[in-house]
């Protein structure tokens, strides 16, 4: 059986060389290496809603897929992404009804859209991190540890104060624009203002 690495999302970011794409960059939980990922922007908003536990007001289509196969008692155990030919990376969705093991086809960003709703792991084939994986300098090692540090340290953007005075409908309405905006800073505080009227 072939070895597999443990993968966790670091990132999500805009990219600047193919238009209406974002990167996706994984790395080790054991290492160093990296891996990008280039994915279309509905992917990376249905990884990034869920990352922020933003609940849309209807059910986007990796949210359906976990109510349907939560309904059958499907269960994920593990996504797999398996390979890449002519750049194009391939996963498989690992899974079980109770009796049957389950492998489905999926492109990585939908397999990983779905893995973040049920908390399974995400690995990469061995020999597809040996081949694409890229490791960090020490330099970029310590940068990326500072940046983290900065982050963690600085304030947390005060709340919309204005956001008590909207009704429940309205901050609902205002919830659906700031997603299709992609503006997730503002969707999580409006979430927030929501879940505390519930």
């Amino acid at each position: 059986m072939e070895k597999l690495i443990e993968l966790e999302i670091l990132g999500l970011s805009s990219n600047h060389s193919q238009s209406g794409s974002f990167t996706l960059v994984l790395g080790e939980t054991e290492g160093v290496r990296r891996l990008p990922i280039v994915i279309g922007m509905f992917e990376a908003q249905a990884i990034a809603i869920e990352m922020e536990k933003i609940i849309p007001n209807r059910p986007m289509t990796h949210d359906l897929f976990k109510s349907f196969a939560d309904s059958f008692h499907f269960h994920l155990d593990r996504i797999v992404i398996t390979d890449m030919k002519e750049g194009v990376f391939y996963a498989k969705i690992h899974g079980h009804n109770g009796s049957d093991l389950v492998e489905i086809d999926s492109r990585p960003s939908d397999a990983i859209a779905i893995a973040v709703r049920f908390d399974c792991p995400i690995l990469c084939a061995s020999k597809l991190m040996d081949e694409l994986g890229v490791e960090l300098s020490e330099e970029a090692q310590e940068e990326e540890r500072v940046a983290q540090r900065k982050t963690e340290r600085q304030p947390k953007p005060k709340k919309d104060s204005g956001l008590k005075d909207y009704s429940l409908d309205r901050l609902n309405q205002m919830l659906e624009q700031a997603i299709t905006d992609e503006d997730y800073e503002k969707a999580a505080r409006i979430r927030d203002e929501i879940n505390k009227r519930n």
